[in-house]
């Protein structure tokens, strides 16, 4: 019985590294922080946790009754359970666990502790005391939760070591730089586009390097610094992402920018800003920085609250669409090869063409540019540049779709005006048969149902046919849909991306264009 007890408890072991997948996916997806992985457990794990509690405390009474062969059995059939389930669920979800150095090092300390856990168990078997370690070790493995937690609490000191070497590294190397030109790009949204567009702008002069996709955290920065900057790099674009006051400062305390642009300000991460007023401090935090190296911030001048800010910050320029400011657009419009429009930046004038849609697009342009002429740029190369940008992936990006239709890629935009216009630059496909895709937005805290009814309303407005994601999370949509004289044989509920492009499927032809408006992660489908 010993033999088959140990044989049962190794198993245990071996089936926690499989089930900690779906747990350290959830952990890394929330940015590694307990609070906010705890509470995707209290939303999505509830169900499971009689189960597990069962078969922690079931485990436990075997071992202690010398039941190895049931043991064995049952931990034979949760293993066989687990190991598929890890293998389905990395293939399928739409952000599988990235299996980085810091994922590794927890996977390490939790085959350390179950290997200790084991051994102890086995050697302590034929003693009362051996029911200990055994029952520590199947809490582990039947709550598995509990298991990633204590793997991050163990695994907290080395973080924090690993993380303060690599940041002391990344200040040497920028030091090291002389000439070196950091611009810090921030804001509510837009950001990452602008950071693009401005690495193309710029590289028609410059050597450039930008941090690469959405790579906005302090340790995603210094990834950039230690990987991709050489002595020939002149410009660094820094984009500069926060969900806390303090965050932007963090950064900034690193790369020490030059020079600083703020895309927009609004309401989003509001349930860590809490206020909107919060979003602000922390945005201009970047503003601040630059004041400090006597340089100038660009700031979008399309929100009034923002140019309220602006009083006691001298070092701020404002662009917008107002043609009273220095940086502007004028004459714009659109079409299904993208847009056109005039580029005033202060004395001159520019007329350009892009392949971008919408709105935000325009102001994201104005904004790089601005960047670009006062960092010499001429206006040929900025003209030049600007016709030559691609669509960022997943952000409004127009591509060929199943049966010749055509599909506004929009997964990547979760705030409220950016998700407003995409709806508007969908209703500007005269002609065609219009379907939006959509499970709402999300981390807007008390307005949250508001922009999703907003959202709604517009997709009723503009859309032939609307599809939601997510049964709870798009009520919002839903009701304001319902609200309206919308067709409701068009509105219908899937419950996955997957299910929904089989709902459409047979609708699409080559007079069709669908509009993907923000691809969540596994952790808010519900």
């Amino acid at each position: 019985m010993k033999i088959l007890s140990a044989i049962g408890l190794a198993l245990a072991a071996v089936s926690t590294v499989f089930g900690a997948y779906r747990q350290l996916q959830m952990l890394q997806q929330n940015s590694y922080f307990p609070s906010r992985y705890a509470k995707w457990l209290r939303q999505s794990f509830r169900r499971e946790m009689a189960a597990e509690t069962v078969l922690w405390i079931v485990s436990v009474l075997l071992w202690w009754l010398k039941a190895g062969l049931w043991l064995l059995i049952i931990w034979v059939m949760v293993t066989a359970v687990r190991v598929p389930s890890a293998f389905r669920i990395h293939r399928k979800a739409i952000k599988p666990l990235v299996f980085t150095a810091r994922v590794k090092r927890q996977y390490a300390i939790l085959a350390v502790v179950e290997i200790l856990l084991t051994v102890g168990s086995i050697l302590l078997y034929d003693r009362a005391i051996g029911a200990l370690p055994a029952g520590i070790l199947f809490l582990l493995s039947s709550w598995i939760p509990v298991a990633v937690l204590c793997v991050w609490i163990l695994a907290f000191p080395l973080e924090k070591a690993v993380t303060g070497h690599f940041i002391r590294e990344a200040k040497r190397k920028l030091q090291s730089y002389a000439g070196l030109k950091v611009i810090g790009v921030t804001g509510s949204y837009g950001k990452t586009t602008t950071k693009f567009i401005l690495q193309r702008l710029l590289s028609e002069k410059y050597n450039v390097v930008a941090t690469p996709q959405s790579f906005n955290t302090p340790m995603g920065v210094v990834r950039t610094i230690r990987e991709h900057l050489t002595p020939s790099t002149q410009i660094f674009i820094c984009e500069m992402g926060a969900k806390n006051v303090g965050d932007i400062k963090e950064i900034c305390d690193i790369v020490h920018p030059d020079m600083g642009l703020i895309t927009s300000v609004g309401a989003q991460h509001l349930e860590t800003f809490r206020t909107v007023d919060n979003v602000f401090q922390t945005k201009f935090e970047l503003a601040d920085a630059v004041r400090q190296k006597g340089g100038i911030t660009f700031v979008n001048g399309s929100s009034e609250e923002l140019k309220k800010r602006l009083n006691d910050r001298p070092n701020c320029a404002v662009y917008g669409l107002d043609e009273r400011l220095e940086y502007y657009a004028e004459d714009i419009q659109y079409g299904r090869n993208g847009s056109s429009f005039t580029l005033v930046l202060r004395d001159k004038r520019i007329a350009v063409s892009t392949k971008l849609l919408g709105l935000h697009s325009v102001m994201n342009i104005v904004a790089a540019a601005a960047v670009a002429d006062a960092l010499g740029v001429t206006e040929k190369d900025i003209q030049y540049a600007v016709s030559s940008l691609k669509p960022t992936e997943h952000r409004l990006e127009l591509k060929p779709f199943r049966n010749r239709s055509l599909m506004i890629d929009d997964a990547y935009n979760a705030n409220p005006e950016g998700s407003l216009e995409a709806v508007r630059v969908l209703g500007s496909f005269d002609g065609m048969y219009k379907i939006i895709v959509t499970p709402g937005l999300i981390e807007l805290g008390e307005r949250e149902y508001d922009c999703n009814y907003r959202l709604g309303l517009a997709a009723a407005e503009y859309c032939d046919r609307i599809v939601l994601v997510g049964k709870n999370r798009s009520k919002p949509l839903h009701e304001a849909v319902a609200s309206t004289a919308f067709d409701r044989e068009k509105l219908t509920v899937a419950a996955s991306f997957a299910e929904a492009m089989q709902q459409i499927s047979a609708e699409l032809n080559e007079n069709c264009v669908v509009l993907l408006e923000n691809d969540l992660p596994d952790n808010y489908l519900n």
